[in-house]
């Protein structure tokens, strides 16, 4: 009998484990360290969840329930608050309110999505008093109608800073302003103006967080303006970090797989394997962050993997794939074969805002492909096409990726 076990219950895992059932494999099991399984679009209660892959709009909640409720139609094992605390071999350690237990499977599928980098990872200096907070946090606050504060200052201008925007509003929150370190704001074209106009919220572009100041909860934020040098301070009792996200990779560290220096997160080729024959990754632990029902159309595209590893178990060799800067990561990020990727494009990020950058794809000083982008925003994916790994020498060396 064929077990499948998944890591991470969020739409990726979810979608996966479906799709994995519809596909005939007997065992199934979803492990999910959260209480409820759903992943992160449990806590987002705006609108605008399914539309690539349920064909209809919902809330963050509702698209999170419906997915666990095909799960369970499906016959899939859901298994909400068990933790994998350890990786030997092929054998999972899982620990659960049932206790300690060994696990082990005929494949594996990472899942465990991402996260947004908190204060202490971006090394913002200043006193630790309460009251600063990740977008995640903030929400699960406001859904649980906690209190969170009065003034608040938001720290990045990416497409969840403006949803943290809106969970700040809707609480009662007076936002005094929203700070990104790039020459304008990451999101789409009239996020700035509507927030502006609408809630008469400050985009301060250019502009990074030197320090923050508080006794029991924050009362100032030092900010510093990146041409000028100048500095100024700000008063607020709430601050949300939002965006600059990392895969949740510590899993993957500890079972060995092999991280692209890029993403993160495991290094895939387009059928979502891993360095580690029958280990898979998919959805935002490969790279973080898409939108939820991207993640969930990756998830359902590795399942076609799987299946076809449990029936005939070829692990092809592979060639590495790394950017140039300014771009910063391309995923997949391997390639294997010539079998198209999730969507049927490649994705690529870069650290700065690119205009008309020309894309350059080169083994072994061959070029693979060379085309102009519209423009490249950091913190959002641009489309590349895939058909250009048809021309990869899988005995050449790696393949580089650069702008110009």
């Amino acid at each position: 009998m064929s077990r499948v076990v998944i890591i991470g219950g969020g739409p990726a895992g979810l979608a996966c484990a479906i799709e994995l059932r519809r596909q005939g494999v007997s065992e199934v099991v979803v492990l999910d360290r959260e209480q409820q399984a759903g992943g992160i679009p449990r806590h987002c209660g705006h609108q605008g969840f399914g539309l690539r892959d349920l064909r209809r709009a919902l809330s963050g909640p509702a698209y999170a329930r419906r997915y666990v409720e095909l799960a369970d139609e499906a016959g899939v094992v859901v298994r909400p608050e068990a933790m994998v605390t350890g990786w030997s071999g092929e054998a999972l350690e899982v620990t659960s309110p049932e206790g300690r237990e060994a696990l082990t499977a005929s494949a594996i599928v990472l899942a465990t999505g991402c996260r947004e980098r908190p204060r202490a990872a971006r090394l913002v200096p200043g006193s630790r008093p309460e009251g600063v907070f990740t977008t995640g946090l903030l929400q699960q606050l406001a859904q649980q109608e906690l209190p969170i504060g009065r003034r608040a200052l938001i720290v990045g201008a990416e497409h969840v800073s403006f949803s943290a925007l809106l969970t700040l509003v809707h609480a009662g929150v007076d936002v005094v302003g929203m700070v990104t370190p790039y020459r304008r704001h990451q999101s789409l074209p009239f996020a700035g103006t509507a927030a502006a106009l609408r809630y008469r919220t400050p985009l301060s572009t250019r502009t990074e967080v030197a320090a923050i100041h508080g006794r029991g909860r924050v009362e100032e934020v030092d900010l510093l303006e990146l041409d000028t040098g100048r500095a100024r301070q700000v008063a607020c009792d709430t601050v949300v970090f939002t965006g600059d996200w990392i895969p949740d990779h510590e899993l993957a560290v500890q079972g060995g797989i092999e991280l692209d220096p890029g993403t993160r997160g495991p290094r895939i080729d387009a059928a979502h394997r891993t360095a580690h024959p029958g280990v898979f990754a998919a959805g935002n632990v490969v790279q973080g962050a898409e939108p939820a029902d991207v993640a969930a159309l990756a998830g359902k595209h590795t399942a076609a993997a799987v299946a076809l590893w449990l029936r005939k178990g070829d692990w092809p060799a592979r060639v590495h794939v790394s950017c140039l800067a300014p771009l910063t990561w391309i995923s997949p990020n391997a390639v294997a074969d010539d079998s198209p990727p999730v969507r049927r494009r490649m994705l690529l990020r870069a650290a700065a805002f690119l205009d008309r950058p020309r894309i350059e794809i080169r083994q072994d000083g061959r070029t693979l492909w060379s085309g102009t982008l519209r423009k490249v925003v950091p913190g959002r994916s641009a489309s590349l096409p895939w058909e250009w790994t048809r021309a990869v020498d899988p005995k050449g060396g790696p393949i580089e990726v650069s702008a110009h």
